[in-house]
This record gives C-alpha cells, structure tokens and sequence, in this order.
C-alpha cells in the first residue's frame, strides 16, 4: 500500500528444503534449473522444476492452513518465509489438475523487513500469515495480459522521496485480499477489520530487500503472474513462515 501496509523501505533458500520435493538438483547445475540463487548479484528471473512429484497436497502446508484453501480454487501462490523474523522468503505458483497439484514457476522473493505474524497490525512491519484470495490487479505500467482486473493509473506511482530503489515498485500490483473488499481496485482504502488491522498488502514488484508486510517480486515474475492467475481457477494466496506453515 502507498500509506501504511505495503512498503517503506537473495534469497538463498534451500532448494533443498521447502521445494526438495520437486527439485532433482539441490544447488547444482545438473537437472535443469537448479536451486533458487542466493542474494548480491544473482539472477531472480523464474526458475522452472527439474522434477516434479505427484503432489496430492502443497508441500509444507498443514491441515489448518490447508482446510482454508476453498476446495473449488485450482490456483496456489504460496509464500514460504525463511523464518519468523527474517524477510526472505521463496513465492510458488501452483495450478491444479484433477487431483494433482503442479509447479508452474519459483522465485526468490521478500516479506515484511520484521518477518511474519499472525494478529498483523498497521506499521508492524511483518508479514501477515494466512489464507486470502487475489481478485484484483493494477499499476503504474500498461496492462501486460492480466486476467484479473487491472487498474492502469499513475495515481499508483511510489512517492519520489522515498528511496529511488522503491521507485517502480508499484509497477505492478496484486491486491492480496487481507482486510480490504475483494472486487474493487488495489488501492480502495475500506478496511473491513478496522484501520488498526492494516491493510494495502499486494504482490508487487521487488527493491532488493523486506516491505512494510507486501510480498515482493520480480518484474519477469509479476509479469507471469498477471498472465496466468486466473479468476476462473480463484487463486488464494498461502503465505506465512515456514513454521506457521506447517503448524
């Protein structure tokens, strides 16, 4: 958000953990893309599964974040954060198919600059976990294909004082249905759940480092998303560290 939520300010997660399950290289050249690089020069354009598995469920996702997935969404973005207070995390975007979950892309991302939290309060800093639905998109830059509606307006632009690293990161917005009014432009300043509970949290484009409670990406990977999250499949979005995750 431009106010409050969304952003003031490598990700060297491990393949080998969270996304094991459908990587066959674990940091290694071999098997196609590898693992997720780390930070300090690396490339954070998407990489693709060496190898998937037959996923029945998402991986790392326990049953009390996994029942408030709607049964009838086929679309997963999820957000695993490296840890309690840290502001890296790795996004996944998962389509269903029957019964099977699929892999489309991964990507190195950032969280809340404070990590994450379960009672997310206005300026907290963190992250908040759970379950909440996309709907709506928008931004600065021209329409790239979205499926989702997609607000074009300058009025999205970073405020020029803040740091020019922040400049574009509103380029490109996915609202993320916490406390706000699904349905309605990114940054529609309703909160349901009342000023104190925050809110303006979206996907939106990467500056190198954690936000105010926004999850954070690559423009390529922003790009990818508007193009393929579809309101036919309802796409949610499942963030939280990896131990909020599980639980």
């Amino acid at each position: 958000m431009r106010n409050g939520g969304a952003i003031r300010t490598g990700l060297t997660v491990a393949a080998c953990g969270v996304l094991a399950v459908f990587l066959s290289a674990c940091g290694g050249s071999e098997g196609g893309s590898g693992a997720v690089k780390g930070h300090g020069g690396a490339s954070p354009e998407a990489e693709r599964p060496a190898r998937t598995a037959d996923l029945t469920r998402i991986p790392d996702v326990g049953d009390r974040l996994r029942a408030r997935i709607p049964s009838h969404s086929h679309q997963v973005v999820a957000v695993y954060g490296e840890g309690r207070n840290s502001a890296d995390s790795t996004v996944v975007l998962y389509t269903k198919s029957g019964s099977t979950w699929e892999v489309q892309r991964f990507w190195r991302a950032h969280n809340g600059t404070k990590g994450w939290t379960t009672d997310h309060h206005e300026d907290d800093k963190r992250s908040p976990v759970g379950v909440f639905s996309l709907t709506d998109a928008g931004g600065v830059l021209d329409d790239p294909g979205a499926l989702l509606p997609y607000d074009h307006s300058a009025a999205y632009q970073a405020p020029h004082d803040w740091a020019k690293s922040h400049w574009h990161d509103f380029d490109y917005i996915v609202a993320i249905n916490y406390n706000r009014r699904p349905g309605t432009p990114p940054d529609n300043p309703d909160r349901p759940l009342g000023e104190t509970k925050g809110g303006g949290i979206w996907l939106h484009m990467d500056h190198g480092s954690g936000t105010s409670a926004c999850v954070s990406v690559s423009k390529s990977a922003m790009e990818y998303l508007l193009q393929k999250l579809d309101p036919k499949l309802h796409p949610v979005i499942v963030m939280g560290d990896k131990a909020d995750l599980k639980a």
